[in-house]
């Protein structure tokens, strides 16, 4: 079971095996639809079925449904290292890429279809009674290799239904059949018979033509495009498995007993355990003892080690290529970042996009709708006075040229690979939904502190009023309060408060609490502390350190005691490496910038200046940016906003798309709708360009969907096409689709990340939220 409660209800996920088209997606989502308070998203390139039900439907009465519907259907199982994983549900004939029994069904199919293919349009090769033997040739062919297709119909004719393989299995038993009519009563198994072979078919010149070739072909090509479809959609998942393949089996912990090897589901928080050169973090934590370099490339795509110590956080997956580090693991399987991500990129592949949702309605008819015309065109060449095996060949062609396949496979297979390459650069998408907002922004909303800055915050200069506490005690009584905070400036002034005296811990707190947009507050000591923005007059002999603070760039946090202003803290930013880069590229894809932040206007408008942003909103409280959000967007904009901290939930929340940057917090990422995990600004425009990349595959694949249908199925009906050529055309088709979205796995982003350092990279920031906290 995948997921959890979501709006009150379940979430399950569950395989469907023996789902071959989009019609069969829609007949599953329709019967599953049919219980009481169930609905349902079903994904043909994965095979699952998300559904979306209340507790008092069991999770056992969905797979009965599907079941009904004419599937398999299993729910997901637990391997022994105690991951859920999701076991597809095949139908036993193997037609699933990598089964043997579909390479092996292939490979007797194809020797005996070949001989069978080559006698028949090759004049010049037929023997004396070659056509018995082209006979015993494709017997099994029409009745072994087509199995699956037979049982597959009448499942779906017991459930009053058609997919694809109702239209496989006719036009192979149509052929067949007229072929044992016409050797054995139509003259066609007389010695010495000879037949001429021709792509557009002509009348018959005294008896019966044979269609083995036809019979053949038709299993030969199908099952070919099925396999070759297959093994390529499984290529689409392929980041997924890589992601899967980071999460250690084995972790060595560390306790009084000295070192021992358990499995990763024994670990648990506060739990340390040994990482050694070269081998992977086990899971989240904390380092507590060594130094090293991590690789954290196939985590979140940031492509420079990072050098971690004592105090640092790690993240499970990531490579140790340094020294030993002792972790201290503070999450735990599926609360780890890994977890996350593998969730993230999970739940996008099983949406759907609008214009799949439609291709999906058409499929739904699309089956009935091609027996229908098959029915028609054979009557209608028969009430006209036209050879029979004309007509019949007219009929069958329209029955195997006709595929639904490529229009079911059209989107997911793109979402799969978009959503894989997406996770490798760092870039993690909900869903389908977050492609189509993330093509169509033209402005984005940007926060400063840890977004466009590095949030890496430095206490630059502490002034306190003279004749009142030291420098140590006001630094002490304010580091004590910030150690409450989630913000970088409430952390960087803990940590410099803890430099400024080695020795001694930092008193205990009582009353604490934090006020977004201003700051954090509590008792120390049996003062009341409060650390946060100046708003309002602030002492004289603290003013020409807040003009010096906002001269420099930096934000100056006031700190109070008993009510009254006894000192001000500078604290300074950088802006991140890239961050104007990002900005250049994403005004050249016709995406307007706009700064927002709750920091002062005069560091505000530095970064601004140093990153080429003209528009900027200083002082903004969590509600005003959520209100600016709303401003533009009733202005008829498309706002992403971008941020990374509690204070930016409401307008991450309130906008088209909310992209959270990956290094904050998990309040900013839950109301995001996109989330950098490598922390790069510049994952943004990798993210833009992506979507729209992918959004123009789909596109392409349902052009092609669609048109294909439009031209061949008529071609068809007028007599036009072989009912082979038909059905290379029809496998041919959906392995197309396939290895267009195939192509989004070697995208690549800009080459203008990796260049010299641009403009405004390295300067000194200004200091962050400190007063938008």
């Amino acid at each position: 079971m995948a997921g959890g409660p979501v709006a009150g209800l379940l979430v399950t996920d569950i395989a469907v095996g023996g789902m071959t088209c989009a019609a069969c997606v829609r007949r599953v989502e329709k019967k599953l639809a049919r219980l009481e308070g169930v609905t349902a998203t079903v994904n043909l390139a994965t095979g699952l079925a998300r559904v979306s039900h209340s507790a008092d439907v069991p999770p056992e009465d969905l797979v009965a449904a599907v079941e009904q519907a004419g599937y398999e259907a299993a729910l997901p199982v637990r391997e022994e290292d105690g991951e859920e994983t999701g076991e597809r549900a095949d139908d036993a004939d193997g037609s699933v890429a990598g089964d043997r029994g579909a390479r092996e069904r292939l490979a007797v199919t194809a020797l005996l279809a070949v001989p069978v293919l080559v006698l028949s349009m090759v004049p010049a090769l037929q023997f004396r009674n070659w056509q018995w033997l082209c006979f015993v040739l494709a017997a099994p062919v029409a009745a072994w290799s087509a199995w699956p297709f037979h049982l597959r119909a009448l499942r779906g004719l017991r459930h009053s239904t058609a997919t694809m393989d109702t239209l496989v299995s006719l036009g192979v038993v149509a052929s067949f059949s007229w072929s044992v009519y016409a050797l054995f009563l139509g003259g066609a198994g007389e010695p010495g018979m000879r037949m001429a072979f021709s792509l557009v078919p002509s009348a018959s010149e005294g008896m019966a033509h044979l269609y083995l070739e036809a019979a053949v072909s038709v299993p030969l090509f199908v099952l070919t495009g099925r396999y070759l479809e297959a093994r390529a959609r499984a290529g689409t998942g392929a980041a997924l498995r890589s992601l899967a393949e980071l999460a250690a089996r084995k972790v060595s912990v560390k306790d009084g007993r000295g070192e021992r090897s358990v499995p990763i589901e024994q670990l648990r928080p506060g739990q340390v355990f040994v990482v050694r050169p070269g081998e992977r973090i086990a899971t989240d934590g904390r380092v507590t003892q060594g130094s090293s370099a991590v690789d954290l490339s196939l985590v979140t795509g940031e492509s420079e080690p990072v050098e971690v110590g004592p105090g640092s956080a790690v993240i499970g997956g990531a490579v140790n290529s340094g020294g030993m580090v002792l972790v201290e693991a503070t999450a735990v399987g599926a609360d780890t970042r890994l977890a996350r991500i593998t969730r993230l990129v999970t739940d996008a592949q099983a949406g759907k996009a609008r214009a799949q949702r439609l291709a999906d309605a058409v499929a739904g008819v699309f089956v009935p709708a091609v027996l229908a015309v098959a029915v028609t065109v054979l009557g209608f060449w028969l009430g006209a006075g036209a050879d029979p095996q004309a007509a019949l060949t007219a009929c069958v062609a329209v029955l195997v040229v006709a595929c639904p396949c490529a229009l079911g496979l059209a989107t997911p297979t793109a979402l799969m690979a978009a959503t894989g390459r997406g996770a490798q650069l760092g870039v993690l998408v909900r869903g389908p939904q977050t492609l189509e907002a993330l093509q169509h922004v033209d402005t984005v909303v940007l926060d400063k502190t840890g977004t466009l800055t590095t949030g890496r915050m430095t206490v630059g200069k502490v002034t306190t009023l003279p004749g009142g506490l030291g420098q140590d005690e006001v630094l002490r009584l304010a580091g004590a309060v910030e150690q409450g905070s989630e913000h970088p400036v409430g952390r960087a002034i803990t940590a410099y408060a803890r430099r400024a005296a080695p020795g001694e811990p930092l008193p205990d707190v009582t009353d604490f609490g934090s006020v977004p947009g201003h700051g954090v507050g509590g008792r120390v000591g049996g003062h009341a502390v409060d650390v946060g923005a100046p708003d309002g007059k602030v002492p004289r002999a603290l003013a020409k350190a807040l003009a010096a603070a906002e001269e420099t760039a930096h934000t100056p946090v006031l700190v109070r005691i008993d009510g009254r202003a006894k000192a001000l803290i500078a604290v300074g930013d950088l802006v991140r490496p890239g961050s104007y880069r990002a900005v250049d590229r994403l005004r050249r894809l016709g995406v307007r910038p706009v700064l927002a932040t709750g920091d002062r206007r005069a560091p505000a408008e530095a970064v601004a200046r140093a990153l080429g942003i003209e528009e900027v909103h200083a002082r903004c409280t969590p509600e005003a940016k959520a209100d600016l959000v709303r401003g533009f967007r009733e202005e008829g904009a498309r706002v992403a906003v971008v941020g990374d901290g509690v204070n930016d939930a409401a307008a991450l929340a309130a906008a088209d798309l909310g992209i959270a940057m990956g290094s904050g917090t998990d309040v900013a990422i839950g109301a995001a709708d996109l989330t950098l995990a490598r922390g790069d600004i510049e994952a943004l425009v990798d993210a833009v360009r992506l979507a729209r990349r992918t959004l123009g595959t789909i596109r392409a694949n349902l052009a092609w969907a669609f048109g294909y249908n439009a031209v061949t199925v008529p071609l068809a009906m007028v007599g036009l096409l072989d009912p082979m050529v038909a059905a290379a055309a029809m496998s041919a088709s959906s392995v197309l689709v396939v290895a267009n979205s195939l192509r989004l796995r070697s995208w690549q982003p800009s080459a203008a990340r990796g260049r010299g350092r641009g403009r405004g990279q390295g300067q000194r920031a200004g200091g962050g939220e400190g007063s938008g906290r």
